[in-house]
């Protein structure tokens, strides 16, 4: 089947050739199309190009006069599979609580895992296929999902199971995390070395058998997991096939980077605390950083220095971080704007770390994040807009009018 779009005011992220991901000041490069035309075949990207070149053949024509087409976001960091939610906290937070104190009066990550463990995998299923649902219609066509709120050996394959039955129900990409290390459990406060225990010894096996997840992730922040427990996890899921991501320097700074460069991490995720030898040893490497704005936004805390990282050389990936506690939202256009505004990064900067390199933290590089040929169709149609400065610059709207994905519109 083919579809063709012709008269588009602007093809946003047109790359010919394959790339993995961008860096420093070829971030601020986004190449476009006016005028143009894109003529998608069996689901994949067939040609495009400007309209004085479009071809006439006879398929589906969809006219996109005054309206813009780019990639669909790519959101490499979300706990969308998670139960209930956790409103409470948020009022407790404008009382005046930090996140820390939350947690220690029994709130935060335990308090999701505790909702969890007594929610059925089908009820698991129903509330995450409704966020996952809201996500592609606000133009997300990739998607990273950990799990991390079960803490259980049940729970967590739990969580992973649903996350395989998404992946199996919609079209668009996902990829599956294995996060145990999120925080510790009650039943293990004094016991942290056997509940790590635990998830080598018997929760990676099922993992690999039932083929759950293709990642593995860690919690490196003081108070939650040490630079050993993270050494000890990394190399346990290297064992079995997965590949690490770690959540590092949101809180602290205290050598969680460097672990994770150890271990060739794919990417380093939250870094609102960055010291000038993180920045330097992220340099030349294949480790993409990954800021999560609406994170810092929520919780009212630093941003990710991003200026100072894409100027020092550096590429950045921007991803939502949508879980219950911290960011209770999937919005990836809110996160664009947000880190225009707040981080400083140029629309263009924000479009490739929301695009290209967030597919690059996941992986799927040669799939999504891209206007080339031969990648999936998954592809954001604007409304009339006047320049693709608008989609960052008009925060509060939403600038997304259709979402295809594998060149198939997704009707609400």
């Amino acid at each position: 089947m083919q579809i063709l779009f012709k008269n588009i005011k602007e093809l946003l992220q047109v790359r010919e050739g394959s790339i993995q991901f961008l860096s420093g000041e070829e971030m601020n490069i986004l190449p476009t199309i006016k005028n143009a035309f894109l003529l998608i075949e069996n689901g994949l990207i067939k040609d495009f190009g400007p309209m004085k070149i479009c071809p006439k053949i006879h398929c589906k024509v969809i006219d996109a006069s005054g309206r813009m087409i780019l990639p669909s976001w790519c959101d490499s960091h979300t706990h969308l599979v998670y139960a209930g939610n956790r409103e409470d906290e948020f009022v407790d937070r404008i009382k005046g609580l930090t996140y820390a104190q939350i947690a220690e009066n029994g709130g935060g990550i335990l308090n999701s895992a505790k909702k969890l463990q007594i929610t059925s995998e089908d009820e698991l299923y129903y509330q995450s296929k409704k966020r996952l649902e809201e996500i592609i219609q606000l133009g997300t066509g990739a998607v990273e999902i950990k799990s991390g709120y079960g803490l259980t050996k049940d729970a967590e394959l739990k969580m992973l199971r649903v996350i395989k039955r998404l992946k199996e129900n919609y079209p668009i990409e996902i990829k599956a995390t294995f996060l145990g290390t999120h925080a510790v459990p009650k039943e293990f406060k004094n016991n942290k070395t056997g509940y790590l225990n635990l998830l080598v010894n018997e929760v990676l096996p099922i993992i690999e058998k039932e083929n759950l997840a293709d990642f593995i992730d860690v919690f490196c922040e003081q108070g939650y997991f040490s630079l050993e427990d993270t050494k000890m996890i990394l190399k346990a899921g290297s064992k079995y096939g997965l590949q690490g991501k770690i959540h590092v320097n949101q809180f602290n700074a205290f050598g969680g980077v460097q672990e994770g460069l150890n271990h060739n991490v794919l990417s380093v995720d939250h870094l609102e605390v960055m010291r000038d030898h993180d920045i330097a040893d992220l340099k030349n490497t294949q480790t993409m950083p990954v800021a999560l704005p609406s994170c810092s936004y929520f919780l009212g805390i630093p941003y990710a220095p991003a200026r100072k990282m894409i100027d020092s050389g550096l590429p950045l990936a921007l991803a939502t971080d949508y879980n219950p506690g911290s960011t209770p939202s999937g919005n990836m256009n809110f996160v664009v704007s947000t880190a225009c505004i707040k981080m400083k990064m140029t629309p263009e900067e924000a479009i490739n770390a929301a695009t290209i390199n967030g597919a690059y933290a996941m992986n799927l590089q040669e799939q999504v994040g891209s206007i080339t040929k031969g990648k999936l169709a998954n592809l954001i149609l604007t409304k009339e807009i006047n320049s693709y400065n608008y989609i960052p610059y008009s925060f509060g709207n939403l600038s997304v009018a259709k979402v295809y994905l594998k060149g198939q519109e997704i009707k609400s």
